[in-house]
């Protein structure tokens, strides 16, 4: 499969690399072609991968994932242009933080929205699917650096899209059980404002590698 991967930095790479691991072609986007990120990633990655500019990226992939920071994908799904992403799968891994004053950041989007359905409602013909976003980038291309059971949550519009996204994330190593599906678009509300507790966890535990495991009686 052809993926086309949004974002130079370590959450893209980690993504797009994973893809080119696991037999799939992969083309990483940036703002223009030749990036020097996207140039060097490209080189170590061998056959399989290759870089373009975010317009190029979404031509090239038959599912693209977003990467980039929640501050600038609006900005970014609008130079990959709707006309190269319409009908297709959309994974938004972003997070609407605000680093501008500092640790911890704030939400430019919460409670009554959330960038997910931002990007929804600005590309109607796009099925975007959040997930991936509540955890760090290694864990997310192999959750098995967390030990035990634990969980990945998705959320969208279309059932379809959904499921072609968890069997994407059972190929990264995600089991089954471990994926859990929210509902529509508007729960990115939720995992999305997860984000900020997750950043103060990461200073208490020391490291990136952890994650949440929901327990019902």
């Amino acid at each position: 499969m052809q993926f086309g991967v949004f974002g130079t930095g370590m959450v893209g790479q980690a993504l797009a690399s994973k893809l080119v691991s696991l037999g799939d072609r992969v083309m990483i986007g940036a703002r223009n072609r030749g990036n020097e990120k996207a140039v060097t990633w490209t080189k170590a990655m061998g056959s399989l991968a290759s870089q373009g500019s975010f317009a190029d990226a979404a031509r090239f992939g038959e599912m693209v994932l977003n990467a980039t920071s929640g501050t600038v994908s609006l900005e970014v799904l609008n130079s990959a242009g709707a006309e190269n992403l319409n009908g297709k799968i959309l994974i938004d891994v972003s997070n609407p933080l605000d680093f501008s004053a500092g640790m911890p950041p704030t939400l430019t989007i919460c409670n009554t929205e959330s960038l997910g359905e931002q990007i929804q409602s600005a590309f109607p013909h796009i099925r975007v699917v959040k997930a991936l976003n509540t955890m760090n980038a290694e864990v997310m291309v192999n959750p098995s650096l967390v030990p035990g059971a634990h969980n990945v949550f998705i959320c969208g519009n279309d059932a379809q899209a959904k499921t072609q996204v968890a069997a994407l994330l059972e190929r990264f190593g995600w089991p089954s059980a471990s994926i859990l599906d929210l509902g529509d678009i508007s729960s990115a509300r939720g995992t999305e404002m997860y984000v900020p507790l997750w950043l103060r966890l990461w200073g208490v535990v020391g490291t990136g590698h952890f994650n949440i495991r929901v327990v019902s009686a």
